[in-house]
């Protein structure tokens, strides 16, 4: 598979950026300097950089409450989304929404949703405007396993294929929905079976590896908008960390996530380098440049202006034209 070489420094700066931006999140978790719940995506770093490098800058996503990856691959500022986690003034939502809902409508992330499985109606409806309106942009949804035996998915992926709208359904398939194992509550031999219910095509990947996501992503993309149709795509990864920081782990064995670690993402792009001309040199570098762009967005956070009071009040409802209330 050939990579234009700039894809491939954004591929390799995008993977580094969200490791070490999570184990940030972990630090401060610990510390508990930052209040609520802290979710990373520590091990799913190749589903985010992957699909998003096969996807246009503005083309539609939704993300769930394990969403950092998602808008740091999103291109979303990273000072403001670190200002965001903080609860800062200057975030991404003028510190509205913390750590579980960064959105930012300009960079096409529609929302980061907290709530099990509320992205797939979301993305349908920016997927059907498209449609209806002429556009070119994509769309995609990500969610997880567990998210599949929600209502809000299946009423989404029956009618985006009832309408025939293109659209890319992202299943980060981590092994665990919260505390429970995948082939806990798994009725189906691959979770990608769940799309026959649709008659929707489907495609299963390694989500360990970001070559493999980022190729699989972009013929989807080609199919779905040739044949006006949505495409269920599973990619299995597995989560190294908790469902929140702070979670104890218990029910994932230690032998367990000993073994996933062998084909951590970040250890199996590195290795996967030299495949792409990529020099051992070129790979330490960018980790440098991207350490010190974490610190410094963690650095600028911890010092900007809590938002005022009153500010809470600004933005909650939209103010329509008249001409559109007739």
């Amino acid at each position: 598979m050939n990579i234009d070489k700039n894809k491939l420094n954004w591929i390799y700066k995008k993977l580094f950026t969200i490791r070490f931006f999570e184990e940030r999140i972990k630090k401060i978790a610990k510390e508990k300097s930052v209040p609520g719940y802290l979710h990373t995506c520590i091990g799913s770093e190749a589903i985010c950089v992957g699909v998003m490098s096969a996807l246009s800058d503005d083309d539609w996503i939704s993300s769930t409450y394990r969403n950092h990856g998602h808008a740091i691959a999103k291109n979303c500022e990273l000072k403001q989304i670190t200002s965001e986690i903080y609860g800062r003034s200057t975030g991404i939502c003028k510190g509205r929404g913390g750590s579980m809902h960064i959105s930012d409508f300009d960079k096409g992330m529609l929302g980061s949703f907290g709530i099990v499985a509320a992205g797939p109606p979301v993305v349908l409806g920016a997927a059907l405007q498209e449609k209806i309106n002429g556009g070119t942009k994509m769309s995609a949804t990500f969610f997880g396993d567990g998210a599949i035996h929600n209502g809000a998915f299946h009423e989404a992926a029956g009618l985006a294929k009832l309408w025939d709208i293109p659209m890319l359904f992202v299943c980060e398939n981590n092994g665990y929905a919260e505390a429970t194992a995948t082939d806990w509550h798994l009725n189906t031999k691959e979770l990608k079976d769940i799309a026959k219910a649709y008659d929707m095509i489907s495609y299963q990947g390694d989500g360990n590896n970001v070559f493999e996501v980022h190729q699989i992503t972009r013929d989807a993309i080609i199919e779905s908008k040739a044949k006006n149709t949505p495409i269920f795509l599973e990619f299995k990864n597995y989560r190294f960390s908790g469902q929140y920081e702070g979670d104890t782990q218990l029910y994932q064995p230690l032998e367990e996530i000993e073994e996933a670690k062998k084909n951590d993402p970040i250890k199996k792009s590195i290795e996967m380098a030299s495949e792409y001309n990529f020099s051992s040199d070129e790979i330490k570098q960018i980790q440098t440049d991207v350490l010190n762009e974490v610190n410094e967005a963690f650095d600028f956070a911890e010092t900007q202006p809590w938002p005022n009071p009153e500010d809470a009040l600004e933005e909650v409802y939209v103010n329509y034209p008249k001409e559109l209330l007739r």
